[in-house]
């Protein structure tokens, strides 16, 4: 008689590829007003009036939008400055 053979199982959720960019998700909210998340997007990011807006918009419209890109590092960090400003960010590999 064998013994059973264990497979390793790898979790999707948790595997990473570290050669993809990781971005960061602003989430719609019913507390924050569209005037300040634009405020918070040209603040934390330097997006232009206009860049802020159009985000904000997505968020407003869509539900989300994506704001920023990069390591998991500087994702983390992203996520982070929002949270403190507030907003309802996470984060995913692209």
């Amino acid at each position: 008689m064998t013994a059973p053979v264990e497979l390793e199982q790898l979790d999707v959720e948790t595997t990473h590829d570290p050669d993809r960019p990781w971005v960061v998700i602003v989430w719609n909210d019913p507390i924050n007003l569209m005037d300040y998340v634009t405020f918070v997007l040209q603040k934390l990011f330097g997006y232009s009036l206009a860049e802020a807006e159009q985000l904000m918009w997505d968020v407003h419209t869509k539900g989300r939008a994506v704001v920023s890109n990069g390591t998991r590092e500087q994702a983390e960090l992203d996520v982070f400055r929002l949270h403190e400003h507030g907003l309802w960010a996470t984060m995913q590999q692209d």
